[in-house]
């Protein structure tokens, strides 16, 4: 029995060694965090579309540290976005022109990263 428990924690701990975990850098911008976003599914969705084999696992996992960080960044900046939106209804409220004019178009910019 301790020659069986030995030979488990031996080949669990050369496939822990074995395997990277590659943690994916966070993208630098919204545009970036999107274009990896569409990448990355389109990565995820050919690999469940594969018979899930060891391999294909770890490799299943590796995409999902990239989709991680992508949609972080994406959330972030929604978060910002729906900050924006209401700065504009304000102001419109207030009738400001100057400051819908100003939010408006920081909400385009960072609206029109995500739909094109």
């Amino acid at each position: 029995m301790k020659t069986l428990i030995r030979t488990a924690a031996l080949a669990l701990t050369t496939i822990v060694a074995n395997h990277t975990f590659a943690e994916a850098p966070p993208p630098s911008n919204l545009a970036e965090a999107v274009k990896q976003f569409s990448e990355y599914n389109t990565r995820l969705d050919q690999a469940l579309a594969q018979e899930q084999t060891p391999e294909n696992m770890a490799q299943i996992h590796e995409l999902t540290y990239t989709l991680k960080a992508a949609l972080e960044k994406i959330v972030e900046e929604m978060d910002g976005l729906n900050d924006t939106l209401e700065e504009i209804h304000i102001a419109s409220e207030a009738e400001s022109a100057d400051e819908v004019s100003s939010y408006g178009a920081d909400y385009l910019k960072t609206a029109r990263t995500v739909i094109k």
